[in-house]
């Protein structure tokens, strides 16, 4: 039985997250890019922790640091993926690139997608009990473009402000609910066309590796070398994100059990829901590393 690893995207970032995470080398060097001494202290500060910048640095570093603490006691994965900035310590965990290339690009690609959003103020707006036809009819009736699809009645849109605050009103008139996620960027949306545009001139001259273990994308289903590695990262800077797709990938591997490494719980309630066969919890619920390796291998070895 074989084991299948999630990494968190932004927004779920808070001070107490993964409270065994010793402050190893990873965290270190994430820290001194943020300019900070103790990312707990800093991450408190709301405005802070939410600012574009500083969240993929630190949900980067942050992942990739709790993933080398307890990979050494797991079985290897059977697949791995990443949600949104989760791709870059996911890519890294699979062999693409070493965490201090992930720390580097994710400092690369937030600069990026500020400079778009500075041109285009945006943002994004959670859907949840809206039919696929009617994210489409109020993405068409408002100019946003679907940024995330989850799965059945569940999206994320993303786009200027003007036209987010238009959807809030028209999905509250089809009886569905809408939450504005405090992101300044309109992620995964053409208005970030720009930034995938500059985040792929960064990638071109780097030496990626062929991803070791089963690599999945958002945007480029399986990812199997090099050339396919660059595409995928700066490809969903500016599309859809298909998570649901990414979650059949993984399903059909058929691991014994799921595991989220980052802050938050969302990739594992979201599996949880779909595939109640195979259970899924995120490091962010464990009071130890140890307690996590029990879990996945409690759930392996059977």
């Amino acid at each position: 039985m074989s084991l299948a690893v999630v990494f968190s995207g932004q927004g779920t970032q808070h001070p107490a997250m993964l409270p065994w995470l010793p402050e190893g080398a990873i965290v270190r060097g994430m820290c001194r890019r943020l300019g900070v001494p103790d990312w707990r202290a800093a991450v408190a500060d709301t405005d802070w922790a939410e600012r574009n910048a500083h969240a993929q640095v630190l949900l980067t570093g942050l992942a990739l640091a709790a993933w080398h603490e307890v990979v050494d006691a797991l079985p290897a994965p059977c697949a791995i993926a990443g949600y949104s900035v989760g791709e870059l310590p996911a890519f890294s965990a699979a062999g693409v690139f070493d965490a201090g290339m992930a720390l580097d690009l994710a400092q690369r690609r937030a600069q990026a997608m500020d400079r778009c959003g500075d041109s285009v103020p945006g943002g994004m707006l959670a859907v949840s009990e809206l039919s696929a036809d009617d994210v489409d009819a109020v993405c068409a009736s408002t100019g946003l473009a679907l940024a995330i699809c989850n799965g059945p009645q569940s999206a994320v849109l993303a786009g200027p402000l003007a036209a987010l605050d238009a959807a809030e009103q028209a999905i509250a008139r089809r009886g569905a609910r809408s939450t504005r996620l405090r992101i300044g960027i309109a992620s995964h949306s053409p208005w970030m066309s720009e930034a995938a545009h500059d985040f792929a001139r960064t990638l071109e001259p780097l030496a990626l590796n062929a991803p070791r273990t089963t690599l999945f994308s958002n945007v480029a289903d399986r990812v199997r070398d090099a050339p396919q590695a660059r595409h995928a990262l700066a490809a969903q800077i500016a599309a859809t994100v298909r998570w649901d797709q990414c979650m059949a990938n993984l399903h059909a591997r058929q691991p014994a059990c799921v595991l989220e490494i980052g802050p938050g719980q969302a990739l594992a309630r979201r599996w949880n829901e779909r595939h109640p066969d195979i259970p899924a919890r995120s490091c962010d619920e464990f009071r130890t590393a140890c307690g996590i390796a029990q879990w996945v291998r409690r759930h392996c070895e059977r």
